[in-house]
């Protein structure tokens, strides 16, 4: 199957990142100033939205250890955020986990990683997702997958929202879309979508309406997701996110009900 367009935004991305340059590409989040999705409680509400999408489950903890292939062009996915072995974040996780602790379960599998990166093939991984849920039994892999999550997705991805002068749903709605679309500037990933909802729409910062640029950005992801077979689904937008933002619920205050291929969900 033909790869999504997650792969080169995320190579993008991760090769920024390597360079150390991710200030210019995209603002960090501000870890002093704990508001937004930067407050714990909201980051674990942002956390059980997208397992509810990604995992058909809130408890997004007990995901460390999933791992298949979905069949949708990006080899296994696994872990708290659906790395890809196609994709390379999931080639990243391994490196940072091999790096900080050497001889573990998956270190054997980074020549056959680096070759499927890219592809959705599984050549050389006989045995990987096995080696996966041994691994995710550690501490040491489940905050490695905690780290890359932070530093690819979650950190990026508010730290733009704070820059556009979004409240807390707002910083979720681009989480979101970064995990499932992957960072770039292409119309089907992350920036894209955003360039795509800026012209309808300005944000905040750019003296536009919250909901109003909101439901641009929404209406550009759900554009972006009906280009692709495999998202083609967009209930975790139309009966999730965009009921939140009819609401009126900016700050993505509880109770929370909603509803992802047409389960229910709620948190008090």
């Amino acid at each position: 199957m033909p790869l999504l367009s997650r792969t080169a935004a995320r190579r993008t991305l991760l090769a920024v990142l390597g360079a150390g340059v991710l200030s210019t590409q995209w603002p960090s989040a501000e870890a002093a100033d704990p508001t937004g999705l930067d407050d714990p409680g909201k980051k674990d509400i942002a956390m059980r939205l997208v397992s509810s999408a990604e995992n058909s489950s809130l408890d997004w903890q007990a995901q460390y250890k999933y791992i298949e292939d979905i069949g949708d062009g990006r080899g296994y996915t696994g872990g708290i955020i659906g790395f890809c072995s196609g994709t390379s974040d999931m080639l990243a996780l391994v490196e940072l986990y091999t790096d900080r602790v050497s001889g573990n379960p998956l270190a054997g599998y980074l020549p056959a990683l680096r070759a499927a990166d890219g592809t959705d093939s599984h050549d050389g991984l006989d045995g990987f997702p096995a080696a996966w849920r041994k691994a995710a039994k550690t501490s040491a892999f489940r905050k490695a997958q905690r780290d890359e999550r932070d530093r690819v997705y979650f950190g990026p991805a508010v730290g733009r929202a704070k820059k556009d002068g979004l409240g807390t749903l707002g910083q979720f709605v681009y989480y979101d879309a970064m995990v499932m679309h992957g960072p770039g500037t292409d119309a089907l990933s992350f920036g894209g979508i955003r360039a795509r909802a800026r012209r309808h729409a300005a944000t905040p910062t750019d003296g536009g309406g919250e909901k109003t640029y909101l439901n641009a950005f929404l209406d550009a992801r759900v554009w972006a997701m009906r280009q692709e077979a495999a998202h083609s689904d967009v209930s975790r937008v139309e009966t999730a996110q965009r009921v939140f933002l009819k609401a009126g619920n900016l700050d993505l205050d509880t109770p929370l009900k909603w509803k992802v291929y047409g389960d229910g969900y709620e948190i008090d």
